[in-house]
């Protein structure tokens, strides 16, 4: 077996059928965070889902180098207890790497509960390419990002009403509008726009409960959770129990309307328009597109960030 003191393995200098068994025997040999690192002559990718299979998800998976010659990777047990982080937690730490999941199409938001694993598992998607990404995302220069998680959560909770809810209802009337005149001219030729009519329409419809529940029940119990929590005023029982009651209804309601947005970003072919397109049809697909990049950031918000620190603060206050 071809190891150093610092736990290398050249996997070059091993036969072919020894490749796999050494490297797993050295692999088992490591104790809760420690490391081996692999020198190969080409991508041992397949080893990646070969591990996975037979020991599960008890590994980190680091690409140190990537040919043309040498393929570095750098393998870790993790330590008991530690799981991987679901989309949500990982974009609510840094909303760079929510970029590399828009990429993708990983939903961080609605789905943002999921691990990256089993994301990509539901996608097809090369697991290996987007941990790297995201292992880079880390390296990227960040333009003092804006720090959600560092707020407290009545202001989070305004900032929420007065950016996202209020892009909303100024920008839902438009995209009703537009979406009805195109399905008009164009609905003949373009069948689809039928379909993306309907489901504005059915976005609008719950969107427009969605505010006034959030900003007249939920949005004002959080921030008697803090005033509780600060000691400002005690905190009058709901009618609705625990905060999670809300919450669940809350994100069910997220997850129809973001089930609707990839339904039109899927009829639409990711927004792109047909040869006969006029300006009125190009518009749509703007204000589609940037309306739901809005929504994802909206979401994130509530979902990964306000919701699970309003939670945690009941759960002390019940303590």
């Amino acid at each position: 077996m071809q190891t150093t003191a610092e736990n290398i393995l050249n996997v070059t200098l091993l036969e072919p059928r020894q490749k796999h068994p050494t490297i797993f025997v050295r692999f088992d040999e490591l104790s809760e965070g420690e490391s081996l690192t692999i020198h190969n002559d080409h991508d041992p990718k397949p080893l990646y889902y070969q591990l996975l299979g037979e020991r599960g998800n008890i590994f980190t998976w680091e690409y140190q180098e990537q040919g043309p010659e040498w393929w570095i990777v750098k393998i870790t047990k993790r330590i008991t207890g530690e799981s991987d982080e679901t989309l949500g937690q990982i974009a609510a730490k840094d909303l760079r790497k929510a970029e590399v999941f828009k990429k993708y199409g990983l939903d961080f938001c609605c789905g943002g509960k999921k691990t990256v694993k089993e994301a990509c598992a539901e996608k097809g998607l090369d697991v290996t390419k987007v941990e790297q990404e995201l292992q880079q995302a880390d390296k990227m220069p960040s333009s003092r990002p804006i720090p959600y998680g560092d707020w407290s959560l009545d202001f989070l909770a305004d900032y929420i009403v007065n950016t996202h809810h209020s892009y909303v209802r100024k920008t839902l009337p438009d995209i009703m509008a537009y979406a009805a005149k195109v399905m008009q001219v164009h609905g003949n030729h373009h069948p689809e726009l039928i379909r993306i009519n309907q489901l504005v329409s059915e976005i609008n419809a719950e969107l427009t409960g969605h505010l006034v529940k959030e900003e007249k029940i939920l949005f004002p119990y959080i921030k008697a959770l803090v005033a509780a929590k600060n000691h400002t005023q005690p905190l009058q029982a709901a009618h609705f129990g625990s905060v999670q009651s809300p919450i669940n209804m809350m994100e069910m309601e997220h997850e129809l309307v973001g089930r609707n947005l990839d339904e039109i970003r899927q009829l639409s072919l990711n927004y792109v328009l047909p040869e006969d397109a006029c300006a009125s049809y190009s518009l749509l697909y703007r204000m589609l597109d940037e309306f739901e990049e809005d929504l994802h950031l909206h979401i994130h918000l509530e979902n990964n960030i306000l919701f699970p620190k309003a939670l945690e603060i009941e759960k002390q206050l019940n303590n």
